[in-house]
């Protein structure tokens, strides 16, 4: 783009660009072997497993969706920025009972003769509930299941860990991260501090917000920050 070169040319940084609240592709293995839950959404929780030393990402709760390609929705786009922060790169962990203690609920149900796809469905979209577990090997009932199973299906439940392949690019991407480093400008006027009269603003700025409307109120707060500087 026009605005990268301009500041390359200027000599001002550039943060690479990624795509940004974009679906995150799985693997071939995990779709071949998860395929049937293709077109599933359901509320989650979603986070990244491994995050760089001293960090505090934050997870997110709102809907998720299983699509013939990977992960989609609102959870999966809002992480996929952390996701690909840094180079970390891991697994994306889904919390897929946000409101249920999973082992004491387990506990409470281990004399159960229904299996656990069954019971689940009372929590999740029962077509997902069903194919999630069988897809597991969960298909028996839970009073067959021993202590240690059950505690699986607990962690697995809080925080079912799947390892994407990548991004579906700019796109599906709703913007983009990376940019001119914004140390490279002033705070005030968004006016490069080596290059008077130059500025950069919007989207080709290393700001990236949530879903929520936070990236159009910063491409309009950051314009009319430099037009009145100019």
């Amino acid at each position: 783009p026009f605005g990268y070169r301009l500041a390359e040319q200027f000599g001002l940084n550039i943060v690479p660009p990624k795509p940004a609240l974009v679906p995150l592709a799985a693997p071939p293995e995990w779709l071949e072997r998860f395929g049937a839950l293709s077109g599933s959404s359901f509320d989650a929780v979603t986070s990244c497993v491994e995050q760089p030393r001293g960090a505090h990402w934050p997870a997110f709760r709102e809907a998720a969706l299983i699509t013939h390609r990977g992960l989609s929705g609102p959870s999966i786009l809002q992480v996929s920025s952390y996701w690909q922060f840094g180079g970390a790169r891991g697994p994306v962990a889904l919390d897929l009972v946000p409101d249920l203690d999973a082992g004491a609920w387990l506990h409470d149900h281990r004399r159960d003769q229904q299996g656990l796809g069954a019971l689940l469905a009372a929590h999740l979209p029962r077509r997902f509930a069903l194919s999630f577990a069988e897809l597991h090997g969960w298909t028996q009932p839970l009073a067959q299941l021993s202590n240690a199973a059950l505690g699986v299906i607990a962690q697995t439940l809080k925080g079912w860990p799947i390892q994407p392949s990548g991004t579906l690019g700019y796109a599906k991407a709703e913007v983009t991260l990376g940019g001119v480093d914004t140390d490279a400008l002033s705070q005030q006027t968004l006016e490069a501090r080596r290059v008077p009269g130059l500025y950069f603003i919007g989207e080709v700025v290393d700001v990236t917000g949530w879903l929520g409307g936070y990236n159009f109120q910063w491409a309009w707060a950051s314009g009319q920050a430099a037009g009145q500087a100019v």
